[in-house]
């Protein structure tokens, strides 16, 4: 027998833009999503919602509804069996609300019937009168009567320390919502033996299983929640919505029962960004070196508490951004109120502390007469300094210098403008004539953490099988669009050399916790598990296979092959299963000090807008960015990470806000809730670099979040350096520029 010389490299593996496996059908219709489940006999729920931010339920009659010809099921908070409550960090806010609503939109009953017409009819039916009471909706208000879900602080240094040169501002940050184009949607399937199985667009299938336990008072085991087709999620996913709802029906009935939101119902079926009020001074001394930072951050959390006390802590932590000051002092809260929920949303308390901080360089800046970039080069943090809030050594990259310069370096768009009404404010209405217009740029550089902190207990479970069809990796983490089972299969095919990779979501049932899909963490905790996983199943295939190399024909020795696959794992697999945690974190003691986070990512990002001040309109004209993202398991995916972030950035710069007045949301539609469309998106300029992170699979960091940090206030700069204006708010909205007084 001749013997076969190794000559195969694996292909797909990191570093390469791989093609995703759901692309295709994403864009030609065929994907599944959450909302396309079907199955046989299925029934559809309905949600009765309360019309007041805060009222008292006086009577509440389902007889009308229940005579209903189509309806099997009208289920109010005492038909809750188990607890009825949830929460991501604290069950707090009713399941079905019995008493009193607090919040426009509260759930108070779910109906089921034979098609989603006669549930919504159900839902009318129902007879219910209410005490309207006086909704608490100003945070100001919320704190001085101490109705605060937690405060935060950070106090560090000499406290009477100073500057020649100080600068102040307050600041607001409004109401952004995360806008999946799929709404909230599910199916929930009866087992017949108490059981249930749960189809949802979600962001962590543990957590939704535990509370979903916990409501309907039953053994984990009889719970299983399944991934289901996401059509985004930008943290609006995070909590619990109908899943609870969906499994109560499906019990009670006996048959699978389905749910989805309308768009408006989704508005206020999802948590949103919170909205801020930030007040910071900075003093520096007259060569740039910054001295002082104080803050004071009140954050919204509404009605229930969601991940308010984590997005105010995470504010806290940012306020003073990626620069280096020796004194600190910085105030956080996060009220309770009668507006909607808010809870995680991309940035995640980084995003509102960007656009205050920033402001306030820039501030300094101009009031030192230093350039803008030169004044946050001079102060930029770098891999062993200290973060000014919390005083801990960042001994991962941090390379925050080398982001300005490049950012500095890159070209700016032509100065020789077109009179294409296109390419104006306004576009096409023909609103605004070229001499109009002023054009502005604007700077801004952000940082985030990574991954959990605070001594929260971060892990990822994966387990990774070799079988004569190639390789199995076993995961529960959600993909939501960002390209995680992509880059997971790229990692195994790059550890094992087998280039034949399947990528397997499992239901609760099969596999521990993934941990959620937020945080920029998928791909450090996941990837870092399915990594250590694929490693030790190699280590336990080269010692089966008596070699020292491995590839999809099997084990070879010296270049020779020795073991076939089909030898190999002819009688059985070989698997690994692993949970990998990231290094320890700190919680933080009384001052916000410690080791509270484990690792960061960098931004910045210049924009180049152009104004009609008369007129108030405004037109992003490019955006330029360089961000740190340690290493790029896929090019193409970090590419689009970076300009989907930026986008939404932009987003809440210009556009994005949900307005809420006296608790009630005014435009729950994508009529009134403007997004901004492919005509808003300026051509996005992208450099990276790449400096291994200290934990990530091949030095891997997460890329999500940092683009929608600091892409927001580096818009708002911009329009600024065009007008002259203060700008203290965001979004920017036409009467902010076209009605401020001149100056």
């Amino acid at each position: 027998m001749t013997a076969r010389v190794r000559t195969r490299t694996v292909r797909d593996g990191v570093g390469e833009s791989t093609s995703r496996t759901d692309g295709i059908p994403k864009v030609d219709g065929t994907y599944l999503y959450s909302g396309d489940l079907y199955m046989d006999r299925m029934l559809f729920g309905a949600t009765l919602r309360s019309p007041h931010p805060k009222a008292r339920i006086t009577r509440l009659d389902i007889g009308p509804a229940v005579a209903m010809t189509g309806v099997h099921a009208v289920l109010v908070g005492d038909d809750v069996p188990g607890l009825n409550a949830f929460g991501l960090e604290s069950p707090d806010q009713p399941i079905l609300a019995t008493d009193l609503v607090e919040y426009w939109g509260q759930a108070v009953a779910v109906v089921a019937a034979d098609d989603p017409e006669t549930a919504r009819l159900a839902v009318e039916a129902i007879e219910i009168e209410y005490e309207v009471l006086e909704p608490l909706t100003d945070p100001e208000e919320a704190d001085r009567r101490d109705s605060v879900f937690h405060r935060a602080r950070c106090r560090r240094g000499p406290q009477d320390a100073s500057g020649a040169v100080v600068v102040e501002g307050y600041y607001e940050v409004g109401m952004q919502d995360q806008a999946p184009l799929g709404t909230e949607s599910g199916l929930a399937i009866p087992d017949g033996q108490g059981g249930v199985d749960l189809h949802i667009a979600t962001q962590w299938t543990h957590v939704d299983r535990d509370q979903i336990v916990a409501g309907l008072g039953v053994d984990e085991d009889t719970v299983r929640v399944h991934h289901a087709g996401v059509g985004g999620a930008f943290g609006a996913r995070e909590d619990v919505s109908l899943q609870i709802h969906l499994c109560l029906l499906a019990l009670y009935t006996g048959r699978p029962v389905k749910m989805e939101y309308s768009r408006a119902e989704s508005f206020v079926g999802h948590v949103h960004r919170h909205p801020a009020q930030l007040w910071m001074r900075h003093e520096a001394d007259p060569d740039g070196t910054l001295r002082r930072i104080e803050a004071r951050i009140i954050i919204d959390g509404g009605a229930y508490r969601s991940t308010s006390d984590s997005v105010v802590g995470n504010a806290v932590y940012h306020a003073a951004g990626p620069y280096r000051c020796d004194s600190v002092s910085v105030e956080g809260v996060a009220v309770r109120t009668n507006n909607p929920p808010c809870g995680a949303m991309r940035g995640f308390g980084a995003v509102q502390a960007c656009f205050g901080h920033e402001a306030q360089m820039d501030k300094l800046a101009d009031a030192l007469g230093m350039d803008r970039v030169e004044l946050r080069i001079r102060n930029a943090v770098g891999r062993g300094d200290r973060l000014a809030t919390s005083g801990q050594v960042i001994d991962t990259s941090a390379p925050v210098t080398e982001i300005l310069e490049r950012l500095r370096r890159m070209p700016l768009p032509d100065e020789n403008r077109s009179d294409d009404p296109r390419l104006l404010p306004g576009g096409t209405g023909l609103t605004t004539s070229r001499p109009m217009v002023e054009r502005g740029v604007g700077y801004a550089v952000g940082l985030k953490n990574l991954c959990f902190s605070g001594g929260f207990d971060d892990y990822a479970e994966a387990r990774v099988a070799i079988t004569p069809f190639g390789v199995e990796v076993h995961t529960a983490a959600v993909e939501v669009g960002q390209g995680l089972g992509m880059a997971c299969a790229q990692i195994a095919r790059t550890v094992l050399g087998i280039e034949d990779v399947v990528v397997y979501y499992d239901d609760t049932s099969k596999i521990g916790s993934a941990g959620s899909t937020s945080a920029s963490r998928q791909t450090q905790m996941t990837g870092g598990a399915v990594m250590e996983a694929a490693r030790m199943a190699r280590r336990i295939a080269l010692e089966r296979g008596g070699g020292d190399e491995l590839d999809g024909e099997g084990v070879w020795k010296d270049g020779i092959l020795v073991t076939p696959m089909e030898d190999l794992v002819g009688r059985e697999n070989i698997e690994y299963h692993t949970r990998f945690h990231h290094p320890q974190t700190d919680a933080p003691d009384q001052n916000g000090q410690g080791d509270i986070h484990v690792d960061f990512a960098f931004a910045a990002h210049r924009a180049v807008v152009d104004v009609d001040r008369e007129l108030g309109l405004f037109r992003v004209v490019q955006v330029d960015t360089v961000q740190d993202v340690g290493f790029m398991i896929n090019p193409r995916s970090v590419v689009g990470q970076i300009e989907g972030g930026t986008m939404q950035g932009i987003g809440l710069a210009t556009l994005e806000e949900i307005v809420v007045e006296d608790g009630v949301i005014k435009n729950p539609t994508f009529t009134d809730y403007l997004l901004p469309t492919f005509l808003d998106a300026p051509p996005i300029e992208i450099e990276v670099i790449e400096e291994p992170s200290s934990f990530g699979p091949f030095g891997a960091k997460g890329v999500g979040e940092p683009p929608t940090v600091s892409s927001t206030a580096a818009v708002v700069a911009a329009i600024r350096d065009a007008t002259g204006l203060e700008l203290n708010r965001t979004p920017v909205r036409p009467e902010h520029v076209a009605l401020a007084p001149e100056s």
